[in-house]
């Protein structure tokens, strides 16, 4: 495992579009077709990543927390299944299915869309306006395993709020730290 930090592409960034295969239905789903009408967050994560378990319930909570508030949540996961086989698409509709992911879990099978977000850890936050106007790339909040900080989402939280209440979010933004995506060679 390789500690790396986002490489928070630039606010106002426009979402680059997408359709992946959602592990949990075997369904094509694409960014224009998932978007919430206030606001998207797509998210890389993956399976075994110890920042990704570490932040799980949270993921899961703060999904159902703002899609009724017009934010939904997408998680993708572009990680080399070859040298990473418990990344792999069956194992990621199970641990869709154990953590009740309220999202869709992606598989980026080329890294293509890894690769034009400017992805590098897991996980990796990017949230967009209803516009999809990049406005938050950066930490879910301090906690990381190794710390005993608990896990409250309020870095993406506070933003996630700004966006609902159509107020200014702070441009200075921590980069989200974790494992770094798996690179095919």
């Amino acid at each position: 495992m390789a500690l790396t930090a986002s490489n928070m592409l630039p606010l106002g960034t426009k979402a680059p579009d997408f359709s992946l295969i959602d592990t949990k239905d075997d369904q094509i789903k694409s960014l224009i077709g998932h978007k919430g009408i206030t606001g998207t967050l797509v998210m890389f994560i993956c399976n075994h990543c110890p920042f990704v378990i570490h932040v799980n319930e949270q993921l899961v909570a703060l999904a159902n927390d703002y899609k009724a508030k017009g934010i939904n949540c997408i998680a993708i996961s572009s990680n080399d299944v070859e040298h990473y086989p418990q990344d792999g698409p069956e194992l990621m509709r199970q641990n869709a299915l154990v953590n009740n992911y309220p999202f869709p879990y992606l598989y980026d099978e080329t890294q293509n869309v890894a690769k034009a977000y400017d992805a590098a850890c897991t996980p990796d936050f990017f949230l967009f306006d209803a516009d999809l106007s990049l406005v938050y790339a950066g930490q879910l909040d301090d906690s990381r395993p190794s710390n005993d900080i608990p896990v409250t989402g309020k870095d993406l939280r506070i933003a996630m709020d700004h966006l609902v209440n159509n107020t200014s979010i702070n441009p200075k933004q921590k980069p989200s730290m974790g494992c770094n995506i798996k690179w095919k060679n």
